[in-house]
């Protein structure tokens, strides 16, 4: 007999992500200590031990959801290198569009995202490594001429971090803006600054 809320036919892999998801959720909505295994499967009509084909305990499909937004995480910002010989004038909306695509991803998994950035042993972890990555970026492109040459890189990218952290949790994930507007408003400030160049000359 098939389960309850699964199509007929459905794979393993199509049971094993629909576990995550769901686990993601409730992780997300009530908690590490508070989500327990048996809510899981109920929330994904499927049985206990449908679940134990999948993942040993509670532990391991917490720390696989970890790893999924540190892998994501790393991979969009190891992408986000901009390449060498950029024209001047590319380089702003290059950088917007990087930071717009790290936001539409928290936009689009935003219970992830909970786990990663907030939830998580391992946020702080997550981001130092992203901190490390956007650093490595910038010192490559201070070197390739877009920046300055007396940048304090770690600076920069713990402050895009933490610019994006906050933004994330009190406009992207509430909906005040999309990702696009909120990548805008940070890369005017950042690159162009707060100083009315017209008034100020």
């Amino acid at each position: 007999m098939a389960e309850r809320g699964r199509p007929k036919g459905a794979s393993g892999e199509e049971s094993r992500a629909l576990l995550l998801e769901i686990a993601a959720k409730e992780f997300a909505q009530h908690g590490y200590h508070e989500t327990k295994v048996s809510t899981i499967v109920k929330s994904a009509s499927l049985s206990q031990p449908t679940f134990y084909l999948y993942f040993k305990n509670k532990e391991s499909i917490f720390e696989e959801l970890e790893n999924l937004f540190r892998l994501r995480m790393m991979d969009l910002a190891k992408k986000s290198r901009l390449q060498p010989a950029l024209e001047q004038a590319t380089v702003k909306s290059r950088i917007i569009h990087n930071v717009k695509e790290l936001l539409a991803f928290f936009a689009k998994n935003p219970n992830l995202t909970r786990i990663g950035l907030y939830l998580s042993t391992k946020a702080d972890e997550i981001k130092a490594q992203i901190v490390k990555q956007i650093k490595e970026n910038l010192d490559y492109e201070v070197d390739a001429g877009y920046f300055r040459k007396d940048l304090d890189t770690h600076i920069v990218a713990e402050s895009l971090i933490g610019i994006i952290e906050r933004l994330t949790f009190v406009q992207l994930l509430p909906k005040q803006k999309k990702p696009e507007e909120i990548a805008t408003d940070i890369v005017n400030l950042l690159i162009d600054g707060m100083l009315d160049r017209g008034s100020h000359d």
